[in-house]
């Protein structure tokens, strides 16, 4: 077995399908895409509910991982002038701007869950294939040696696990815990942002242009094949729903839209 993918999950480690709805939501501000990706996490661990969701972003935006100083952001010339966002999981800075960005809540009932590692390779695993089914061929990197400085942004470092085309990095995820559940959440860079001209996408790595619906529909039946997902087609579970969309509505005030969440460090 390569060692890219020895921490996969394997058949044995999974049980019966997980039922999972899917989303395909439209851009939204950098505060409420992550107050919606909190909600599906406690919703994961109160009422056991999987959800994977696809979303964009309203405008181009930059957002801290949790353990980033918002002053680092200075150092990043490009971006100084697209609104920022702190996420809730770590890792360097993201310019969300021509990609997919994607999360996964699964309560950690499920073993698949449980295995942080193995489900953080197996969803980029997923990835690789649902490029590979369209035609790009990407690999699963080996990471490289912890640095004492680490590049500012996420896309700059390598780590075990990260998706490369050739040495560019074109896919990174993090994850978090929430008492019974985990949330995991990444992004697929299809093209160049102006607001970060150093990352080339897989527009410039390939030539071609992806539709990003196109692409998350393949990455997630990748996904059910992988992770043992059924996905619940009724409209009542593929739109966000009332009590998560209210939920969301307060934890953007109550905490990603605010100064001290933002400047915490």
């Amino acid at each position: 077995m390569p060692k890219n993918e020895a921490r996969l999950l394997a058949p044995s480690e999974r049980r019966q399908l997980t039922l999972c709805r899917w989303l395909w939501d439209e851009p939204a501000e950098g505060a409420w895409n992550m107050a919606l990706d909190e909600a599906l996490l406690e919703a994961a661990d109160i009422d056991g509910l999987a959800t994977l969701r696809f979303y964009g972003w309203r405008k181009p935006t930059l957002s801290l991982g949790y353990f980033q100083r918002a002053a680092e952001r200075s150092v990043h010339v490009a971006s100084r002038d697209c609104p920022l966002v702190r996420r809730a999981s770590g890792g360097g800075a993201i310019l969300h701007d021509a990609e997919l960005t994607y999360s996964l809540a699964l309560p950690t009932a499920d073993r698949l869950a449980a295995a942080a590692r193995g489900l953080h390779d197996s969803v980029h695993a997923a990835l690789v294939e649902a490029l590979a089914a369209m035609g790009i061929d990407v690999r699963i990197g080996a990471g490289s040696p912890a640095k004492q400085n680490e590049p500012f942004l996420c896309f700059q470092r390598h780590g075990a696990g990260d998706v490369l085309l050739g040495d560019a990095k074109i896919a990174g995820s993090a994850q978090r815990r929430h008492r019974g559940a985990i949330l995991q959440h990444g992004s697929v860079l299809l093209a160049r942002s102006r607001y970060a001209p150093e990352l080339p996408g897989l527009a410039e790595l390939t030539g071609r242009r992806l539709d990003p619906l196109e692409l998350a529909t393949v990455f997630r039946n990748r996904l059910g094949e992988r992770l043992n997902l059924e996905w619940e087609t009724s409209a009542a579970q593929s739109a966000i729903g009332d009590r998560l969309r209210t939920r969301a509505e307060m934890i953007v005030p109550a905490k990603f839209a605010t100064a001290e969440w933002l400047n915490r460090r």
